[in-house]
């Protein structure tokens, strides 16, 4: 999988470093989720909840990873803990966007700043274009051009009603991806480990795209999976971003008040 594959390359490349980082505080919010390590590093990820908590008393979990145990944990048990939930998998993308955040900018990729994958697509190819996600401003962009477009998305009511004429149930991926030039992919799916399947269902030559703020650790591995473009988050302001994302904030919200937009590109 993409997410472990980064986790032991990050692991094998800064083991030393990794091995004495803490997380010293997070912010788990309804949309985001922020985190700071103890090398004053901070990451973000989109929130994945625990949708089927138990509340039964004999199921109900004190354990690590939990309210009040989570701060003070060491990062390399968080990478390396085989406890599956939603809330342990945001953390880990949020712990890996912040340890990466040390090192994007000391390794030779190509980032551009202040810029959106989609600014650096040609729309207006007459492409079949599939997106992964309720992207809005994606939608609204390439409905005015003279591509075909799909929109794959768990909820049809996340799309607006205008555009529903483009929305593809998230479970028929495999009957539009095969057929697609241009993918841009939600980076939700690292969080919910569903980028692996989505891959292995594009075509060979599609030009892939995987944006959002869950998608902001090193590129290694996404670039040898087939991704050309990343579209990832520079936060500028970390204490603004804790406070953004406990108030409900969501991704354009840090936009606007504490981080910017880059783009990392597959040369």
């Amino acid at each position: 999988m993409i997410l472990q594959q980064t986790i032991d390359l990050l692991k094998s490349k800064y083991a030393n470093y990794i091995q004495n980082l803490t997380i010293t505080d997070v912010r788990l919010g309804l949309f985001m989720t922020g985190i700071k390590l103890s090398d004053n590093s901070y990451g973000m990820s989109s929130t994945f909840p625990n949708i089927h908590m138990s509340c039964y008393k004999q199921d109900r979990d004190f354990g690590e990873y939990t309210p009040n145990r989570i701060a003070g944990l060491k990062v390399i048990d968080l990478l390396e803990s085989d406890k599956q939930n939603g809330i342990v998998e945001t953390l880990k993308v949020a712990a890996l966007n912040a340890i990466s955040s040390r090192f994007l900018h000391e390794q030779n990729y190509k980032i551009i700043p202040n810029a959106d994958p989609i600014d650096l697509l040609d729309l207006n190819s007459g492409k079949t274009i599939s997106i992964v996600g309720a992207f809005h401003s994606y939608i609204q962009k390439i409905a005015q051009t003279n591509s075909k477009m799909h929109v794959l998305e768990l909820d049809e009511n996340a799309i607006m009603e205008k555009d529903r004429k483009f929305f593809v149930p998230a479970e028929q991926y495999s009957t539009v991806l095969p057929y697609s030039h241009i993918v841009l992919i939600t980076g939700l799916t690292l969080v919910n480990n569903t980028l692996d399947d989505l891959l292995k269902a594009i075509r060979p030559d599609a030009q892939i795209i995987v944006s959002g703020p869950s998608s902001s650790f090193i590129p290694d591995i996404l670039f040898a999976n087939g991704v050309n473009i990343i579209g990832s988050v520079k936060i500028t302001n970390p204490e603004v971003m804790f406070k953004v994302v406990s108030e409900g904030g969501s991704g354009y919200h840090t936009f606007k008040y504490c981080a910017e937009k880059i783009c990392i590109v597959n040369e």
